[in-house]
């Protein structure tokens, strides 16, 4: 099977490694030091007190690693519309997508039932020029809800977690998805498909949506945004304005806020990576995480006084920071 990973970052690195070690024909697409150090000794990840090194192709110019099978997505979602055009030689006839980008994907409303079918959201594809692209027909909804981070160049460190919950935007249990399922059980990795992959995309963005740019804002961690009354609070009216919007798209919500919150604060004193982003001077993703909520409230006509306020207030951090949005 022929996997490649277009950013090796802290996921796909770590994605990388399990694959290739499972016998997967893994090539990985980055650049600068890390890809260097990568080419040079290989990709080392440190879990589970292990060190594991596995030595997939790894490159900067995608035309040079031809057609592949699937083609994982592990950019920040803002940087998607400037590599589409590169991704082409990536692509034949058969070739999926599996974005693995937080908040709102672009292919959201592709094939989704109801008046809203393949409508184009802005605010994380301007112009339409993934759909247009890329093709939603490609697309291969995947949730990553592990935690990983670059240690050095060319060393991954795991944190917690292994799950990637996998979906076609119809619903359907296709063999596309189901190889891929596998694939990723055989490397070690928890999988499934979901039937709606949707309502995994609410439930990861309920807690995105809020205490990324929060943390942002106070730089305080996980537990302090998720746990001390007073964000806390702004948490919940964040969270009540955007399950009312996804209610309205046809979304199930499993667990409650004060659950979301408390699976929250037993993470700990974890840094947001909004947070992380702003402190190394990177472009953070808000809109993927919160305008395009804002942006869906205004489409089904649900008010969103709280996630305005806030967008309103990361948006201002950001250019005071000198980064785009």
């Amino acid at each position: 099977m022929r996997i490649c990973i277009y950013g090796a970052g802290a996921i796909g690195g770590w994605l990388g490694v399990q694959l290739s070690l499972a016998g997967e024909d893994v090539t990985l697409i980055d650049r600068g030091a890390h890809l260097a150090a990568m080419q040079k000794n290989g990709i080392k990840l440190l879990i589970d007190g292990q060190e594991r090194v596995a030595h997939p192709r790894c490159l900067e110019d995608p035309a040079d690693a031809g057609p592949q099978d699937y083609v994982f997505i592990t950019l920040k979602a803002h940087s998607l519309p400037g590599v589409v055009d590169r991704m082409q030689s990536l692509l034949d006839d058969d070739t999926a997508i599996v974005t693995c980008v937080n908040g709102i994907p672009w292919w959201y409303f592709y094939q989704l039932e109801g008046p809203f079918e393949n409508h184009q959201l802005e605010s994380v594809d301007p112009g339409g020029k993934i759909w247009a692209t890329l093709s939603p027909a490609r697309a291969i909804g995947c949730v990553v809800y592990p935690a990983s981070e670059i240690a050095a160049p060319g060393v991954i460190r795991h944190i917690e977690g292994d799950r990637f919950i996998l979906g076609e935007p119809d619903g359907s249990q296709s063999e596309r998805a189901k190889k891929l399922c596998d694939a990723l059980q055989g490397a070690g990795l928890t999988s499934r498909v979901r039937s709606n992959i949707r309502d995994d995309i609410w439930l990861k963005l309920w807690g995105n949506l809020c205490f990324n740019p929060i943390s942002a804002l106070t730089h305080a961690t996980l537990d302090m945004v998720a746990g001390e009354p007073g964000t806390a609070g702004i948490c919940r009216l964040m969270m009540l304005e955007s399950q009312a919007i996804g209610e309205n798209l046809g979304a199930n919500f499993r667990v409650t806020i004060e659950q979301r919150l408390a699976g929250a604060v037993a993470v700990g004193a974890h840094k947001t990576s909004m947070l992380q982003d702003l402190e190394q001077g990177r472009a953070m993703e808000i809109d993927p995480l919160v305008t395009v909520v804002q942006e869906l409230g205004r489409l089904v006509d649900v008010p969103t006084p709280t996630i305005d306020m806030v967008l309103t207030l990361i948006q201002q951090r950001a250019r005071v920071a000198g980064g785009v949005t």
